[in-house]
C-alpha cells in the first residue's frame, strides 16, 4: 500500500513552488529560489557542465519532477539527447503535482505533465530530445545499473535521510558512471567530499544558488599512472 505522507504546498521565493514535510522539517526545492536552485546546481554544473549531445543522466530523488522538467527544457535549447533515469521512492500523486507552479509556458507545462503521467519503470519517450524512465524503487536494497554521463543526486539531507548517503550507494553510482561523468549535488559538508573522494571521484566545491554558500560536484575521472 503506497504510504501517504503529510505535506503542504510553499511558495519560494522565485515565485516557484516547493513541498514542506512537516514530520521531516524538510523541503523539496529551497525556499530561496526553486527553480533559480534547479538552474543553479544541476543544470549549470551538472548537465551542462558536460558539454557532451547525447547524455545518459541518473537522478537520485525525482520529488516534484522540476529537475527533470527543466533538462528537458534545456535539452530542447540545446539539442541534446537525452535518456534521462530517475529513482524515487515517495511518488507524489498528480493531484499534488498539479497543483505545483513552475512558471512554465503552456508548451512545457504539458510535456511536464506528460512527465508525471508517464508510467513508471519503462522508458516513456516525452519528446525526440528527452526520454525519461521514472523507477520506484528503495535504493537501501536495491542497485542502481547504467551507464551514466550525469548524476544529479538530489535526496533530502543526510540528517534527515542518511541512509541514502552512504559509501556502498555512491560506490554503485561511480561503478555506473562513464569516465568524465560529472555528479553534483547541494550538499557541500565534509563528510560528503571526503567519501566521495574516498571512492575515487574528484572533487570541486563550487558557489552555490542564493542562501547557499557552496555545492559539490565530483567527476570520475582518468587517473593518471606515475
Amino acid at each position: 500500500m503506497k504510504e501517504k505522507r503529510n505535506l503542504e504546498i510553499q511558495t519560494t521565493a522565485d515565485g516557484s513552488t516547493t513541498i514542506y514535510l512537516p514530520n521531516m522539517d524538510e523541503h523539496y526545492h529551497s525556499v530561496n529560489g526553486a527553480i533559480v536552485e534547479s538552474q543553479h546546481i544541476y543544470i549549470g554544473n551538472g548537465l551542462l557542465a558536460h558539454k557532451g549531445k547525447e547524455l545518459s543522466l541518473l537522478e537520485i530523488g525525482f520529488g516534484t519532477g522540476l529537475n527533470a522538467i527543466q533538462t528537458l527544457i534545456t535539452c530542447e535549447n540545446q539539442k541534446i539527447k537525452m535518456h534521462y533515469t530517475t529513482y524515487e521512492k515517495y511518488p507524489l500523486d498528480q493531484e499534488i503535482t498539479n497543483q505545483l507552479n513552475f512558471n512554465l509556458e503552456k508548451k512545457h507545462l504539458e510535456f511536464y505533465r506528460q512527465i508525471h503521467r508517464a508510467e513508471w519503470n519503462r522508458p516513456i519517450e516525452i519528446t525526440s530530445q528527452f526520454t525519461i524512465q521514472k523507477i520506484e524503487a528503495d535504493l537501501t536494497t536495491e542497485k542502481i545499473s547504467g551507464n551514466f554521463d550525469v548524476v544529479y543526486f538530489d535526496a533530502f539531507a543526510p540528517d534527515k535521510q542518511p541512509d541514502l548517503w552512504n559509501e556502498a550507494l555512491f560506490k554503485n553510482i561511480y561503478d555506473q558512471m562513464n569516465l568524465g561523468g560529472i555528479l553534483v549535488t547541494y550538499c557541500a559538508k565534509g563528510a560528503v567530499r571526503r567519501l566521495l573522494k574516498s571512492i575515487g571521484f574528484t572533487t570541486y566545491r563550487l558557489p552555490g544558488p542564493p542562501g547557499k554558500r557552496e555545492i559539490l560536484q565530483a567527476r570520475k575521472e582518468v587517473k593518471n599512472e606515475m
